[in-house]
Protein backbone atom coordinates (compact mmCIF):
# COMPACT_ATOMS: atom_id res chain seq x y z
CA UNK A 1 0.00 0.00 0.00
CA UNK A 2 1.04 3.75 -1.07
CA UNK A 3 -0.33 4.74 2.56
CA UNK A 4 -0.12 3.83 6.00
CA UNK A 5 -0.19 4.44 9.65
CA UNK A 6 2.89 3.96 11.83
CA UNK A 7 4.20 4.79 15.51
CA UNK A 8 7.63 5.96 16.75
CA UNK A 9 9.44 6.85 19.59
CA UNK A 10 10.28 10.39 18.48
CA UNK A 11 12.25 13.66 19.85
CA UNK A 12 10.39 16.88 18.33
CA UNK A 13 13.73 18.84 17.33
CA UNK A 14 12.26 21.99 15.65
CA UNK A 15 8.39 23.49 14.54
CA UNK A 16 8.17 26.01 11.79
CA UNK A 17 4.71 27.45 10.59
CA UNK A 18 3.74 26.92 7.53
CA UNK A 19 0.80 28.69 5.91
CA UNK A 20 -1.90 30.20 8.38
CA UNK A 21 -3.12 27.44 10.24
CA UNK A 22 -0.12 24.55 9.88
CA UNK A 23 3.24 23.91 10.70
CA UNK A 24 6.29 22.05 9.79
CA UNK A 25 8.14 19.43 12.17
CA UNK A 26 11.25 18.69 12.29
CA UNK A 27 11.40 15.24 14.26
CA UNK A 28 14.38 12.71 15.29
CA UNK A 29 12.79 8.93 15.71
CA UNK A 30 14.84 5.70 17.27
CA UNK A 31 13.39 3.55 14.57
CA UNK A 32 13.19 6.16 11.85
CA UNK A 33 16.25 7.94 11.90
CA UNK A 34 15.28 12.12 11.05
CA UNK A 35 12.53 13.59 9.15
CA UNK A 36 10.26 16.30 8.62
CA UNK A 37 6.35 15.53 8.90
CA UNK A 38 3.21 18.27 8.65
CA UNK A 39 0.73 18.82 11.27
CA UNK A 40 -2.15 20.33 10.46
CA UNK A 41 -4.48 22.12 13.25
CA UNK A 42 -4.86 25.92 14.41
CA UNK A 43 -3.98 27.87 17.51
CA UNK A 44 -6.89 25.44 19.31
CA UNK A 45 -5.81 22.48 18.41
CA UNK A 46 -4.59 20.29 21.51
CA UNK A 47 -2.29 18.43 18.90
CA UNK A 48 -0.36 21.63 18.25
CA UNK A 49 0.20 22.22 22.10
CA UNK A 50 1.65 18.60 22.56
CA UNK A 51 3.75 19.40 19.40
CA UNK A 52 6.60 21.51 20.97
CA UNK A 53 10.42 21.04 20.49
CA UNK A 54 12.60 18.88 22.37
CA UNK A 55 9.00 17.17 23.74
CA UNK A 56 9.69 13.45 23.28
CA UNK A 57 7.01 10.35 23.49
CA UNK A 58 5.14 8.32 21.07
CA UNK A 59 4.29 9.74 17.96
CA UNK A 60 1.73 8.90 15.17
CA UNK A 61 1.80 9.30 11.98
CA UNK A 62 -0.13 8.97 8.51
CA UNK A 63 2.98 8.38 5.97
CA UNK A 64 2.02 8.98 1.93
CA UNK A 65 4.65 7.04 0.20
CA UNK A 66 3.52 7.86 -3.43
CA UNK A 67 3.94 11.31 -2.42
CA UNK A 68 6.54 11.39 0.03
CA UNK A 69 5.23 12.59 2.94
CA UNK A 70 3.87 12.53 7.15
CA UNK A 71 1.53 13.61 8.41
CA UNK A 72 1.63 13.77 12.56
CA UNK A 73 -1.77 12.16 13.81
CA UNK A 74 -1.43 12.07 17.53
CA UNK A 75 1.05 12.72 19.92
CA UNK A 76 1.72 11.03 23.25
CA UNK A 77 3.71 13.26 25.25
CA UNK A 78 6.10 11.12 28.00
CA UNK A 79 8.49 13.94 28.51
CA UNK A 80 8.06 17.69 28.11
CA UNK A 81 11.16 19.28 29.52
CA UNK A 82 9.47 22.08 31.08
CA UNK A 83 12.53 23.59 32.50
CA UNK A 84 14.49 24.27 29.24
CA UNK A 85 11.71 26.45 27.70
CA UNK A 86 12.35 28.28 31.68
CA UNK A 87 16.23 28.71 30.68
CA UNK A 88 17.64 30.61 28.11
CA UNK A 89 21.56 28.70 28.47
CA UNK A 90 19.37 25.03 28.77
CA UNK A 91 17.17 25.38 25.50
CA UNK A 92 20.45 27.04 23.57
CA UNK A 93 22.01 24.30 24.53
CA UNK A 94 19.29 21.78 23.28
CA UNK A 95 19.35 23.88 20.23
CA UNK A 96 22.93 23.68 19.75
CA UNK A 97 22.97 19.99 19.78
CA UNK A 98 19.71 19.42 17.53
CA UNK A 99 21.35 22.15 14.69
CA UNK A 100 24.68 19.62 15.11
CA UNK A 101 23.07 16.82 14.17
CA UNK A 102 21.04 18.04 11.54
CA UNK A 103 24.06 19.49 10.36
CA UNK A 104 25.99 15.92 10.03
CA UNK A 105 23.29 13.61 9.58
CA UNK A 106 23.27 12.28 13.13
CA UNK A 107 26.54 10.62 12.28
CA UNK A 108 24.85 8.17 10.26
CA UNK A 109 23.63 6.50 13.31
CA UNK A 110 20.06 7.50 13.87
CA UNK A 111 19.68 5.31 16.98
CA UNK A 112 22.48 6.51 19.19
CA UNK A 113 22.18 10.19 18.57
CA UNK A 114 19.18 9.62 19.62
CA UNK A 115 19.68 8.05 22.62
CA UNK A 116 22.51 11.13 23.20
CA UNK A 117 20.30 13.48 22.47
CA UNK A 118 17.56 12.37 24.47
CA UNK A 119 19.85 11.97 27.52
CA UNK A 120 21.39 15.15 27.07
CA UNK A 121 17.53 17.17 27.28
CA UNK A 122 16.47 14.49 30.16
CA UNK A 123 19.97 15.29 32.03
CA UNK A 124 19.40 19.00 31.15
CA UNK A 125 15.52 19.05 32.44
CA UNK A 126 16.51 17.76 35.88
CA UNK A 127 19.60 20.25 36.66
CA UNK A 128 21.01 23.64 36.92
CA UNK A 129 21.72 25.93 34.88
CA UNK A 130 25.49 25.39 34.97
CA UNK A 131 24.70 21.59 35.32
CA UNK A 132 23.34 22.28 32.07
CA UNK A 133 26.29 23.84 30.68
CA UNK A 134 28.54 21.05 31.42
CA UNK A 135 26.40 18.41 30.39
CA UNK A 136 25.91 19.96 26.63
CA UNK A 137 30.27 19.62 26.98
CA UNK A 138 29.74 15.91 27.70
CA UNK A 139 27.39 15.50 24.99
CA UNK A 140 29.75 17.10 22.12
CA UNK A 141 32.59 14.74 23.17
CA UNK A 142 30.24 11.73 22.72
CA UNK A 143 28.97 12.96 19.67
CA UNK A 144 31.88 13.66 18.17
CA UNK A 145 33.36 10.04 19.32
CA UNK A 146 29.57 8.70 17.28
CA UNK A 147 31.39 11.21 14.14
CA UNK A 148 34.28 9.30 14.69
CA UNK A 149 36.35 12.75 14.86
CA UNK A 150 37.32 12.76 18.64
CA UNK A 151 41.11 13.57 19.15
CA UNK A 152 42.84 11.19 21.30
CA UNK A 153 43.22 11.79 24.52
CA UNK A 154 46.31 9.25 26.10
CA UNK A 155 48.77 9.68 23.09
CA UNK A 156 50.53 13.11 22.00
CA UNK A 157 50.09 13.61 18.33
CA UNK A 158 53.45 14.84 17.48
CA UNK A 159 55.78 12.30 19.22
CA UNK A 160 53.30 9.52 20.77
CA UNK A 161 54.22 10.58 23.97
CA UNK A 162 51.22 9.03 26.90
CA UNK A 163 49.64 11.98 27.59
CA UNK A 164 48.90 12.53 31.65
CA UNK A 165 45.89 13.56 32.01
CA UNK A 166 45.94 13.70 36.18
CA UNK A 167 42.70 14.95 37.67
CA UNK A 168 43.48 18.41 39.79
CA UNK A 169 46.38 19.42 37.51
CA UNK A 170 46.25 22.81 36.94
CA UNK A 171 49.20 23.58 34.25
CA UNK A 172 48.76 23.05 30.62
CA UNK A 173 49.04 19.46 29.63
CA UNK A 174 48.28 19.48 26.44
CA UNK A 175 47.46 21.41 23.41
CA UNK A 176 45.23 20.59 20.97
CA UNK A 177 45.52 20.98 16.84
CA UNK A 178 41.65 20.70 15.21
CA UNK A 179 43.42 20.42 11.76
CA UNK A 180 45.11 17.54 12.81
CA UNK A 181 42.27 16.13 15.28
CA UNK A 182 45.04 15.67 17.96
CA UNK A 183 46.49 16.29 20.89
CA UNK A 184 50.39 17.42 21.71
CA UNK A 185 52.67 17.19 24.62
CA UNK A 186 55.02 20.59 26.21
CA UNK A 187 57.75 19.26 24.50
CA UNK A 188 55.82 19.13 21.01
CA UNK A 189 54.07 22.33 21.39
CA UNK A 190 57.12 24.23 22.11
CA UNK A 191 59.04 22.80 19.06
CA UNK A 192 56.55 23.71 16.67
CA UNK A 193 56.16 27.28 18.36
CA UNK A 194 59.29 27.97 16.95
CA UNK A 195 57.93 27.16 13.43
CA UNK A 196 55.51 29.58 13.48
CA UNK A 197 52.56 28.29 14.05
CA UNK A 198 52.13 29.76 18.21
CA UNK A 199 48.40 30.80 17.08
CA UNK A 200 47.33 26.76 16.54
CA UNK A 201 47.75 26.72 20.47
CA UNK A 202 44.88 28.57 21.25
CA UNK A 203 43.21 24.82 22.29
CA UNK A 204 44.81 24.11 25.30
CA UNK A 205 43.84 21.92 28.33
CA UNK A 206 44.84 21.56 31.51
CA UNK A 207 45.47 17.76 33.46
CA UNK A 208 42.05 17.70 34.43
CA UNK A 209 40.57 18.82 31.35
CA UNK A 210 42.58 15.92 29.84
CA UNK A 211 41.35 14.04 32.59
CA UNK A 212 37.49 14.54 32.27
CA UNK A 213 37.92 14.11 28.93
CA UNK A 214 39.47 10.40 28.86
CA UNK A 215 36.94 9.74 31.85
CA UNK A 216 33.78 10.38 29.28
CA UNK A 217 35.22 7.80 27.51
CA UNK A 218 35.94 5.31 30.50
CA UNK A 219 34.22 6.28 33.42
CA UNK A 220 30.65 5.33 34.17
CA UNK A 221 28.18 8.12 33.30
CA UNK A 222 27.23 8.86 36.68
CA UNK A 223 31.04 8.87 37.74
CA UNK A 224 31.41 11.56 35.74
CA UNK A 225 28.53 13.28 36.65
CA UNK A 226 30.08 13.71 40.10
CA UNK A 227 33.18 14.90 38.84
CA UNK A 228 33.64 18.74 39.73
CA UNK A 229 35.50 20.88 37.42
CA UNK A 230 37.29 24.75 38.13
CA UNK A 231 35.68 27.44 36.18
CA UNK A 232 39.47 27.62 34.10
CA UNK A 233 38.96 23.91 32.38
CA UNK A 234 35.00 24.64 31.72
CA UNK A 235 36.39 27.60 30.01
CA UNK A 236 38.77 25.56 28.01
CA UNK A 237 36.74 22.61 27.22
CA UNK A 238 34.22 25.35 25.72
CA UNK A 239 36.56 26.99 23.57
CA UNK A 240 37.60 23.21 22.41
CA UNK A 241 34.60 21.64 21.92
CA UNK A 242 32.46 24.44 20.19
CA UNK A 243 35.58 24.27 17.66
CA UNK A 244 35.36 20.86 17.18
CA UNK A 245 31.58 20.91 16.60
CA UNK A 246 32.05 22.83 14.10
CA UNK A 247 34.72 21.52 11.97
CA UNK A 248 32.94 18.17 12.22
CA UNK A 249 29.34 20.14 11.00
CA UNK A 250 31.70 21.70 8.36
CA UNK A 251 30.01 25.26 8.61
CA UNK A 252 29.80 27.70 11.80
CA UNK A 253 26.90 26.63 13.50
CA UNK A 254 24.55 29.32 13.96
CA UNK A 255 23.44 28.87 17.40
CA UNK A 256 26.66 29.37 18.45
CA UNK A 257 27.11 32.47 16.85
CA UNK A 258 24.17 34.22 18.37
CA UNK A 259 24.45 32.04 21.75
CA UNK A 260 28.01 31.82 22.54
CA UNK A 261 27.63 34.72 25.74
CA UNK A 262 24.47 32.75 27.13
CA UNK A 263 26.28 28.98 26.59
Amino acid sequence: MAERNKSTKALILSVKEMGESNRTVQVLSESLGMFRATLYGGPKSKLRSLVQPFNTGTLWLYEDESRQSRKITDFDVSDCHNSLHESLPKIWAANLAAELLLRTHCAGDDHNAYILLKALVDGMDRSSEDEARTGLLRFLWRYLGLLGVQPDTESCAGCGTRLAGIQGMQQIAASCIPAENGFVCPDCRGSRQGEGEAQVFRYELSGEGLFYLTALNTLQPGVVRAIRLSAQTIWQLKQLLFTLAEQAAGCKLKTLESGMGIL
